[in-house]
């Protein structure tokens, strides 16, 4: 069973289905995280949508190049989870299925390329106390904790 963090679904409301990608990347002990100044300013995991017709690794490539500017390399799966939420900038309801990866940052090529976004390095203990996800933070601390 797929685990559901956040909001219950409202009964009577209609949410489409949206794939969503996301990385604990980990480099010399730290983690990358990207903190999101709008619509509400939070650290998250990077990572985002998948676009359609779009796979879910060139998805993961992309959104945290977009929201990092770094590359990645050495992906595996960790787990995924299950959100229902608001999305005022697609103007949609939607079912979130976040597919979660451990991933290597392995080149800076530029500054986050997605306006409201800035990549921030953290000791594990800091990274887990600050995504504002409870999914996300359930798995990096299953990460974390081996």
């Amino acid at each position: 069973m797929i685990p559901r963090f956040g909001e219950r679904p409202q009964p009577g409301l209609r949410y489409r289905h949206r794939p969503g990608v996301y990385a604990v990347l980990v480099r010399d002990n730290r983690i990358l995280l990207t903190h999101q100044a709008f619509p509400i300013p939070e650290f998250q995991l990077p990572g985002g949508g998948v676009e359609s017709g779009e796979s879910l690794v060139a998805a993961l490539h992309r959104e945290v190049f977009e929201e990092t500017g770094w590359r990645i390399g050495n992906l595996r799966g960790l787990g995924r989870f299950r959100r229902f939420c608001d999305l005022p900038e697609h103007d949609m309801l939607a079912e979130k299925m976040c597919h979660i990866w451990i991933a290597r940052p392995i080149l800076r090529l530029a500054p986050p390329p997605e306006q409201g976004h800035t990549a921030c390095w953290f000791r594990p203990a800091e990274a887990l106390e600050l995504i504002a996800d409870p999914g996300a933070r359930h798995w990096l601390g299953r990460y974390l904790r081996g």
